[in-house]
């Protein structure tokens, strides 16, 4: 019976030692690592997709009819500017030509007798002046008949790849037919058009005003559709002056060299145009940037004293595996891109730099 008695006694005092419903221990500051801001020049750079288009784009039409005798290219090889392409049939527009011209002899033969009868006022000034209309009128057919028959060498009008052809020798072409007989495309130089968001234009656009951004025209790169870079750099044209109000995009063109005719019209490719450099640039990894209920971005920062805190933050465009930020952030700030899981806001943290490729929220 005593000994029940100790034993009651003993845990009585054993409970005494650990009272009941007590807070847990206290864990220890978890250690992160830091990223310490500073501003640095930033290229604000997109890499946009776009598609080819020749430079210049030139249907071949007859401006005669006739029958063509001959096609005197090769389909799908490159033309030069003047290059006789198809002969119609020139005899009809020959013999026209040649009886303009012997009505030209004639009526001018007939103008000068008039002149000199007409100082000798052998006929009366009206007879001369028919004579010299007459004349007139036939040297003016006599040209145009020897244009419509120039007309039927059909030339290439500029230099390019030429198509396949649509008709073939014997066809019966008109004047100014819907239907081209081929069709010429420059495309060495090739443009590149390519779209952007227009809320992007507006923040590079109110950076260059705000004086934290310069405009820059460096070269534009490419990549073909597979990957691969393209071996020449290409050359801003002009920014489109109109939003496409079904994508709010602006059109963006792009003139590159394509002296090996690699670039086809139509080929999609991805496009990374340099088009300014933020001066006061701050950059984040972007697994640092966290998003509130809102969408809204956030990183955690470190304190004077060493606490975590949740700072708003406005990000720009991604540059590689980084987020620019326009504001929330100064240089000096520490913000955590180290052991992003183990924190949350207002707790306190051992800061120490991160690694120099530093995994954020491990």
């Amino acid at each position: 019976m005593r000994r029940l008695v100790l034993l009651a006694a003993v845990a009585a005092l054993a409970a005494c030692g650990k009272p009941a419903g007590g807070p847990p221990p206290k864990m220890p500051p978890q250690q992160v690592g830091v990223l310490t801001i500073a501003e640095q020049p930033v290229a604000l750079m997109a890499e946009l997709p776009g598609r080819t288009n020749p430079f210049a784009v030139s249907e071949v039409r007859p401006q005669i009819s006739g029958l063509v005798k001959q096609r005197l290219f090769t389909e799908g090889s490159n033309v030069k500017a003047g290059q006789v392409l198809y002969q119609i049939d020139p005899a009809p527009y020959q013999a026209a030509y040649d009886s303009a011209s012997a009505t030209v002899n004639s009526t001018r033969a007939k103008a000068e007798r008039y002149a000199a009868l007409l100082k000798q006022n052998a006929i009366s000034a009206q007879d001369y002046d028919d004579a010299e209309a007459a004349y007139k009128l036939a040297t003016a057919n006599a040209q145009s008949a020897r244009v419509n028959l120039s007309w039927t060498r059909i030339t290439a009008p500029i230099s390019g790849r030429i198509s396949a052809s649509a008709v073939t020798p014997g066809a019966l072409v008109t004047a100014n037919q819907a239907t081209p007989l081929a069709t010429i495309s420059t495309l060495n130089p090739i443009y590149v058009d390519i779209d952007q968001s227009s809320n992007e234009l507006l923040a590079l656009e109110r950076q260059i005003r705000s004086g934290n951004a310069n405009a820059n025209s460096a070269p534009v790169s490419l990549k073909l559709d597979d990957g691969t870079p393209y071996a020449h750099p290409g050359k801003l044209q002009f920014t489109d002056v109109t939003v496409d109000p079904a994508t709010g995009a602006v059109k963006l063109r792009v003139l590159f060299p394509n002296p090996e005719g690699l670039l086809l019209p139509g080929l999609y490719v991805r496009a990374t145009v340099t088009q300014g450099v933020d001066v006061h640039g701050i950059l984040v990894p972007q697994p640092a940037v966290g998003h509130d209920a809102k969408g809204e971005p956030f990183v955690l920062t470190v304190d004077a004293q060493n606490m975590a805190r949740l700072t708003p933050i406005k990000t720009g465009r991604a540059i590689d595996s980084n987020w620019q930020v326009l504001s929330g952030l100064k240089p000096g700030d520490k913000v955590i891109v180290e052991g992003l899981a183990k924190v949350q806001p207002d707790m306190p943290v051992v800061p120490q730099p991160a690694s120099p490729a530093a995994p954020a929220r491990k």
